[in-house]
Order: C-alpha cells, then structure tokens, then sequence
C-alpha cells in the first residue's frame, strides 16, 4: 500500500457510501467501540501481512500479529485481525483474493500516541470461491484510504508498516527467510566514485591485529559466496530489523566471512551479490562464530581466515558501504575471479556424503511448496519452505533430485518450473540406504532459472557450455512428455527395515500413539508437512474409482461460520492465485538479455470424527452446525447444538475435489474382527483421501501460470493477474482407502494409499523396483504396482486390477504393522494422510 497522503480519506465530507464508509460513521456516532454488522455486505481480501506481535503483561500472545486490508469496491482499510481468528491464517481459510464478512469489530485507540486508532476485526465469514467483488475494480491500488475522522495521523494505515506501532516491518506470509515490503532496498546504482586505494588492508593482516587498538584502514574486497537471510527476532528484542546475513568476500591474500547486521539488511542485502566489489569503512571484527555453517571453498585454491569476521553495523560504529560499479573495477587491484564446482548427474554417486557441489540442468519435474517447522528454534515457531524439484542434464538415466529451500530470492523460488534451465550453488550431497542420493539446500545456496542467468560468471564454465550444447539436441515435445507439476512428492524412500533407535530418537521416522496422531492433525497449518510412524492393524480397504473423464472441478462455495462460535467448518481451498510469470522457451540462452521476473487463540482443526455406530466403509458425514462440538462419549452420543445458524458440511467425496470416487461391493474387504472391533473404538479419524493437490499434473505451457500458483503458496498480496482459470485434468485412476486400528484398539484412523504405478511418475524415480507379488502387503510395503507401466495413461494390460490386489488382502487379518504416514495440511480443514510405507513387525527392530 502506497505511503501517499492523496490517497487518504476521511468519512466526513464524502459523498460517496459503502459498507466499509457506513462502519466507520456508526463508531462514530455510537458510544461504543464494539459495533455487530446490521448488515453483512461481502469485502475483499487484497493483502494479508504477517508481523512479531508484541508482548503483553500477564499473557503469552500468539508468536505473530496480522494485518488484513479489505477492499469493499469503493474503498481500502487496513484492519488488526483479533488474535482469536489467527487459525483462520494459519490454515489458509482466510486469504487473499477472496470473500469474507465482518460480523463484529471494534476500534481500537492507541492510548499512547495521538491521532493512531485502527479497527480490528474480531468475527467473521471466509468465502471458499473467488472474489466476486474484485473482477469489478480496476486499480486496487488506487482507491483511497479509509481513516476515521480525527486519525489522520494515522499514516501507518496507507503505509508499508504494521498496524502495532512497535513492530517497524512485515515478514514473508510463510516464512522468515524471504525479504518482504517497501523496506528492502533493490536496484540501487552501484558508485562510480573515483576511490582512494592506496591505503588499505589486507584480510591477511586482520586475523593478527583486531585484538589491538586500531583505526580500521579500508577494505577492498569481492564476494564469492552469499547466504540466506536469517530472522532473529524474538519477544523484548529492542532491535527494529533483527536480521544478519553472511557473506564470504576475497582480496589478493585470502578469503574471510563478513556479517551484515540488523537495519543494513534492508538496505543493502538484495544489492549485494555474488561477484560484487565492496569499499569498506567502519567496520569492525569480531571473534567467527564456530557453530554456522560454510560453504565449501576448497575449488578457490586460497587461504581461508576462519578466527575473525568482519561485521558491519548500522551504528556505534556506523559502517560505509561502497558498492563499487563493475566497469570501475581494476585488473591492478588483484581481487579473484568468482569460480564454481559444477557436477554432473553421472558424477553425484561417486561424491561423497554432504560434499557440496554446483548443478546446472533442465527441469522435468517441480513439486508443490510445503513447509516444515524448525524444530531447533527456542523462540516465535519458524517455517521453512521447501520444493522438490527433478532436472537433468543428459549424463545420465535419473535426474538430479533437489530438495531446494527458500533461499531469500522468493521471485525465482516460485517460478522454478519445468523446461527451465536451474542453477543451484553449494548444494549438499545426502545419500541414504535404498534411495539414489540427493543434493539438499544450503545456507548459502543461491538458485536461477532461465531469465536471471545474465551476469553471472558460470555462463562461461566449461561444463555449463556443454550443458547448452546438449540442450540443443533436445526436442520440446518429448521433453514436455516427462514433465510434471505439484502433487504429493516425498523422499527419500522409507528404508527396508523399520529401525527405532533408542539412542537418537530424531534418527528415524518418530513412532507416535495414535492418540497423538490427532494432535498432529489438529495442530498441522497450511502446506506443513510431518511423517509420523503409527503400529497397529490394518482392519479394512477399499478401493476407490476415479472415473477417466476426469475434468477440473471449480470451487465449492463454503461459509466460515463467526469464531465466536470456536468452530471453523470445512472450506475447500481453490486454486490458489498468484502472480504470474514471464514466458521461458526451453532454447533460451543462459546470456539471456533481459531478466524475466514475476509481476509481483489456538484452534484445533475441524477432524472428522466418525462414531463407532457409522459404518467403517460408508464414512459419510452428517451435516452439522456452526458450533456443534464432537463428544467423548460411546456409542449414540449426539453432538451438542450450540449455535443456531447453520452452516452444511460438504461430504468427504465432494472434498476430495476430484470426481465423485465410486466403489463397488467387490472393490472392498474388512477383517473378519473388525464388525466387533469398530463397536469398542472411541473415535474414527475418517481424513484420509486423495485431493486436488495430491495428484500431480502433465506441465503444458499453455497452463504454466495456473499451474504454477497452484504449486505454489497462497500469495500475501493480491494482485489482477492472479488467475481463476480451472486446472487442467489429472490422471488418477484410483485410490486404496485404508483404515488402521491403533495397536490399543481404541482409536481408528483412516488413510490414502495410491501406489505408483507408472515409471513416467515423479515418485517412481529412484524407487526400489524389486518384483513383488502384487498383494495388497507387498504393495503396501513397496509403495508400487509392478511391473510398472511405461505411460502416464497406465494402459499397460499387466497391471494387475484392484480386484486382484484386494483379493489378496485376508493377509493382513491380524497383522502387527507399522505405517509410515505423511502428512500435509491443503488448507482450510483438508489435511492429506497418505500412506508411505507398511512394515511387518517382523520388518521392525530396535537398535
């Protein structure tokens, strides 16, 4: 949002009326500062933003505040979400480019600051489908500001700052490593200032005088390596811009790590990179911090300073950054040439484990965004966000397998797609029993896709030459046959044996109790994943049909009740919207001459708890109503009404956004216990299935944008080009819906199974293919169907039918196993519970 005072309004004096104006003016001329909507006219979702909250006596808050802006067609207002309602985020129910009802807000003053006041939301009703109020603006961007009379002061309402005046800044939606906001400084002009060189230091001679008082001389330096951003911001942190960043910088005598601290970050981290020459005064060094990580440097051949760093700090003192342009850069200064060590893919078995190496090579495959939690933070939980991407380069038969993170460069992370050209530096190789080795991220990994190549010093690298070379051989049309986008994707595959160490519990897959299988479910948010380990049996499958006429379902519209209620009904989630992306043709050169870029209080999760006296196979759930809470009773307990507006839930098959799956009596078999056993069990966890997002999809360039914000995260800002085009049809045949029963027999659980059964797949790379039998345990406990098919159409006459596998499922009467599950919330209520992997106790042991 423009920080422009033109664009600012007050209700008074306007001859124009909507429904944001009408609230403003009943606050105004009520004596209270809690008003409930007479009338519930829909707004627009155009910005959600994400920010520390800050502390307050007596309570711990959540970890992050959110300031939402809303558009009702004729005005903007920038509103505080109440702490309350921050699942609604979490989830992704409440989101940019949609609908929603303000049932209830207040206005808040700022009692310690004159004429700052902002109204805070603190009911209200989520939308499922598109905004219908959007498609009818044209420039968002330009419609005023909604102020309240007396608060024009109250710049931080049209302004790039959070409403909560002691935080200066946003963060990313979804994670702390990307830059975010106005407040990040890019494309600045680098100096041509005439410098002063003939007196200054050395790297070499800083390790042995920084203990000495001394006036720094000035620095003269390249950088060769660049890291990530790292947020540290925590509750009481006095510091604006909690963030630092490494950098590994060179002259003639050596190589030395420099720190960029807190308010210099903004300025000048997105200026500074790989290749760039610096001009340093002011700085200061410091003792190196022995624990971070370093990228591998052996390639430069030269001496590396480990025992001090160099840091630069906004203040006391304040540092003077110079960065030098390129054509001023002399020969006589002696600075190193950038080098790298690229690897090919017939090279990567013979590296060794955790090795760092560079890659160059086409992408074939981009899977969907998700996100795990750091678990080694001690302060605010931190999300990092992760991709897994497939890219070849023509040495040989398997691709590269990447699990790439967020490396702080979010316009090319999320334009990763098939048939561009991806570089990715520092990578590091990990390699694990049973699956082909992969090369994870870094800290100090950067990537680029075709458009941001120009500039870089690798388009001259011997072995990124041959890379081009071998490209030109290709043709597009059998390239776009190995394609595809989104969808479930994990690796590595889960090992032979099931190993749980009694020493290094974070070793192995975590086996946890069924009962907290629930809590995990509940407390999943949006795109995060988990693989837990249940044991237990399995009592029953069935398989389930999707048609081959398959075609891409819209939206179903569904109401987010009041929270005042506590209870958040099911929304299903439509493709997401996001910004779209220039064309990449597979024969664009890496000198590329014009980069193309993007335009740019806790809750528990709604799980469909099914009672022992519905049926294990026909889990078909009752409608119910806002507020309604599930009992813990037996058998025959009712759910207790306490809302009377009512809100339908869409049945599990309409969830799955994939055409009405259908099951025929002989598509199913249950244990001959399990009539008994489900009358005893206390709860049926009936989530599991197969969505629109588990099913990857064909890449096709006429698709590129809505498949890509389909893959990726749900935008923070909303924007014209976010397009509502339907996806393109998937190819899913079916599905094998298990049901486990906890080793306690007291919980149930009900998970997705939809084994690989093409080698064109994305999952069936680097996938153990020892011939199996085809019963349902061998297939269960491979992850396939063999022999594989060789088309994604699956019309290969050997494979055997559902029919077939489920006729051998009587082995699995009383079988002890253990179920390696992933799990990944979709948005809104949808959590995906698939099965991986399916041991025998006998496959289990303990070390």
């Amino acid at each position: 949002m423009e920080d422009n005072s033109s664009c600012c309004s007050t209700v008074a004096g306007s001859s124009q009326s909507s429904f944001l104006q009408r609230t403003l003016e009943r606050f105004s001329f009520t004596q209270t500062l809690r008003l409930r909507a007479e009338e519930v006219a829909p707004v627009a979702v155009i910005a959600i933003q994400r920010y520390l909250s800050e502390q307050t006596e007596g309570q711990q808050p959540d970890s992050y505040s959110y300031d939402v802006t809303v558009t009702d067609g004729v005005w903007r207002a920038k509103c505080f979400v109440s702490p309350r309602l921050n699942h609604l985020v979490h989830t992704n129910t409440l989101r940019t480019g949609t609908d929603v009802s303000i049932t209830q807000c207040s206005f808040v003053y700022n009692e310690r600051r004159l004429g700052h006041g902002y109204i805070r939301i603190e009911e209200l009703r989520c939308g499922a489908q598109p905004s219908a109020v959007l498609p009818h603006i044209h420039g968002v961007s330009s419609l005023p500001v909604l102020v309240r009379h007396g608060m024009e002061r109250s710049v931080l309402l049209r302004s790039d700052v959070p409403l909560q005046v002691s935080r200066k800044h946003y963060l990313s939606l979804w994670n702390n490593d990307d830059p975010e906001g106005d407040v990040w400084t890019s494309g600045c002009p680098s100096s041509d200032t005439v410098l002063d060189v003939s007196r200054i230091a050395l790297l070499s001679s800083l390790e042995s005088s920084y203990r000495n008082p001394w006036k720094p001389l000035p620095l003269l330096v390249k950088i060769l390596h660049k890291s990530r951003l790292r947020y540290y911001g925590k509750f009481g942190l006095k510091i604006d811009y909690p963030y630092q960043a490494y950098f590994e910088v060179a002259d003639q005598s050596g190589i030395m790590s420099l720190v960029l601290w807190n308010d210099l970050c903004p300025e000048f981290y997105q200026r500074l990179n790989v290749g760039t020459v610096l001009y340093l005064q002011n700085y200061t060094l410091k003792p190196s911090y022995a624990k971070r990580s370093r990228p591998q440097m052996d390639h430069h051949r030269m001496k590396t300073f480990n025992s001090v760093e160099i840091c630069l700090n906004p203040r006391n003192p304040g540092s003077i950054i110079t960065v030098v342009s390129p054509k001023s850069v002399l020969p006589q200064w002696g600075l190193p040439e950038v080098s790298y060590q690229f690897s090919t893919r017939s090279e990567l078995d013979q590296l060794n484990n955790n090795s760092a190496c560079d890659i160059i090579g086409l992408v074939t495959f981009v899977g969907r965004v998700e996100r795990v939690k750091n678990k080694g933070n001690n302060g605010p939980e931190k999300y990092w966000t992760y991709r897994w991407v497939h890219a070849v380069d023509g040495t040989s038969n398997h691709p590269f397998i990447l699990e790439v993170f967020s490396s702080s460069q979010p316009e090319v992370f999320r334009c990763i797609c098939p048939m561009t050209y991806l570089v990715c530096t520092q990578m590091r190789v990990c390699k694990v029993e049973g699956s082909l080795p992969y090369l994870t991220s870094s800290c100090e990994t950067e990537m680029f896709i075709t458009g941001y190549h120009k500039g870089h010093s690798y388009v001259s690298d011997p072995r990124v030459k041959s890379f081009i070379q071998w490209t030109k051989t290709l043709k597009d049309n059998i390239i776009l046959q190995k394609t595809a986008v989104g969808g479930h994707y994990c690796y590595p595959h889960p090992p032979q044996t099931f190993t749980q160490s009694m020493t290094d519990a974070s070793a192995q897959v975590p086996l946890v109790a069924v009962s907290d299988l629930k809590t995990e479910l509940e407390t999943l948010q949006y795109r995060e994943h988990k693989k837990l380990a249940i044991q237990g049996q399995i009592t029953a499958v069935r398989y389930m049909h999707i048609p081959k006429t398959t075609e891409s379902h819209g939206t179903k519209t569904q109401e987010v009740p009041d929270v005042s209620a506590d209870v958040c009904e099911e929304a299903v989630p439509d493709a997401h919207g996001h910004s779209s992306v220039a064309e990449q043709a597979l024969a664009q050169s890496l000198t590329s001459p014009s980069a193309q870029k993007i335009s740019a209080s806790s809750r528990k999760r709604r799980i469909q708890l099914r009672k022992v006296t519905q049926s294990s196979l026909n889990c078909t759930p009752r409608k119910r109503k806002a507020g309604q809470k599930n009992t813990e009773g037996g058998p025959g307990h009712e759910e207790n009404v306490n809302n009377s507006e009512s809100v339908e839930v869409q049945d599990v098959e309409q969830n799955l956004q994939l055409p009405n799956p259908t099951q025929a009596d002989a598509l199913s078999w249950q244990s001959s216990s399990w009539l008994k056993q489900r009358q005893e069990v206390s709860e049926h966890l009936c989530q599991g299935g197969v969505y629109l997002d588990s099913v990857s999809r064909r890449f096709m360039f006429d698709e590129k944008n809505v498949l890509l914000q389909w893959s990726n995260l749900q935008p923070g800002h909303w924007t014209p080009e976010q397009t509502t085009d339907t996806l393109p049809p998937v190819v899913c045949p079916g599905y094998y819906q298990v049901t486990i029963l906890g080793i306690n027999k007291q919980i149930a659980v009900d998970a997705a199974y939809f084994p690989v059964v093409s080698s064109v797949e994305p999952r069936a790379v680097g996938l153990p293919l020892d011939p199996h039998g085809n019963t349902m345990l061998s297939c269960l406990s491979s992850g396939f169907v063999c022999p594989l098919s060789d088309s994604a159409e699956h019309n290969d006459a050997t494979l055997p039918e559902p029919e077939e596998i489920l006729a051998t499922a009587g082995e699995l009467e009383d079988t002890h196993v253990v179920c390696i599950l992933d799990l990944c919330s979709l948005g809104g209520d949808n959590v995906e519970v698939l099965i991986n992997k399916v041991y025998r106790v006998t496959e289990v042991s303990l070390d």
